[in-house]
């Protein structure tokens, strides 16, 4: 009896997956080789500069083990709620634009590590896409940890299961010294064996440029992702230099795509957004 409930069950979160697949457009996987490259930061300025261009966008917070991205946004002070039907309902920004789902809403405090086996992340991420009312959006993105292993294998699986739903696509984000690169391109050769369409490399942390004098340093090297992406046939989405102003407003939930200024960060940002745009066709 138990083995049919179960079964009953997991048919059911299927069919509400395929549901919820159903009326979304273009599913982005954002990751890095190694942690520390500033993924997140991307994933919630790539998130609100696709939003600020009139497309309907989720995030998920994919990182169970380090969900920052309600702090990145300064929505950590959020709850996620529920409706009658049971659904989940996800955090909201830029007037409904922008909706957000993180274990991070979850644990009793950021202090709380989050210790799962892989079957329970998976089950997670299954709900982030199943019972989460995302309603009809145009790009889901799912900012991931580090690496290759079971949260972006969980995203392909569960994204592919849909039918008639778009293969989801990669990106992989990484700085430009040579440690990094070397795990880029592993992130890479893991998203062609995951079958996913590959948007590109975004190199971050690219040159640093003094706001005192104005003269560009070169902290990390430059120029290494698009080197990277030529010697691997893959293409190179932009190059995002290093601003402390970035470090300070991260911190205070302030992502930079919010702002209307017209610095460096920002402008090569959003070539990065038009670039991806592009890539899609929408």
């Amino acid at each position: 009896m138990q083995d049919i409930n179960d079964t009953r069950e997991r048919e059911a979160a299927e069919t509400k997956i395929k549901k919820r697949l159903a009326q979304i457009g273009n599913t982005i996987m954002v990751m890095s080789g190694k942690g520390g490259v500033g993924k997140s930061t991307v994933s919630a300025n790539l998130s609100v500069g696709l939003a600020k261009l009139g497309y309907r966008v989720g995030l998920i917070d994919g990182d169970i083990h380090g969900p920052n991205i309600p702090k990145v946004l300064g929505i950590e002070d959020h709850d996620l709620l529920g409706d009658d039907e049971g659904n989940i309902l996800p955090v909201e920004m830029l007037d409904g634009k922008l909706k957000v789902v993180s274990v991070g809403y979850l644990i009793q405090s950021q202090d709380t590590p989050v210790i799962w086996r892989g079957p329970v992340k998976h089950s997670l991420i299954g709900q982030f896409v199943g019972d989460v009312k995302w309603g009809e959006i145009d790009f889901l993105v799912v900012d991931l940890p580090p690496g290759t292993g079971d949260e972006p294998l969980s995203v392909a699986q569960i994204i592919k299961s849909g039918e008639g739903v778009k293969n989801p696509s990669g990106l992989v984000v990484t700085t430009p010294q040579d440690v990094a690169l070397l795990d880029a391109r592993k992130t890479v050769e893991f998203a062609g064996i995951l079958e996913l369409d590959f948007l590109g490399i975004i190199e971050n942390m690219s040159g640093f440029v003094c706001p005192h004098c104005g003269e560009r340093i070169d902290l990390f090297k430059v120029g290494g992702g698009s080197k990277a992406a030529a010697e691997m046939g893959v293409p190179f989405l932009g190059a995002v230099p290093l601003d402390p102003q970035v470090v300070i407003d991260t911190d205070a939930g302030k992502p930079f795509m919010l702002e209307d200024q017209a610095r460096e960060v920002q402008q090569a940002f959003g070539e990065i957004v038009n670039n991806i745009v592009k890539a899609f066709r929408v």
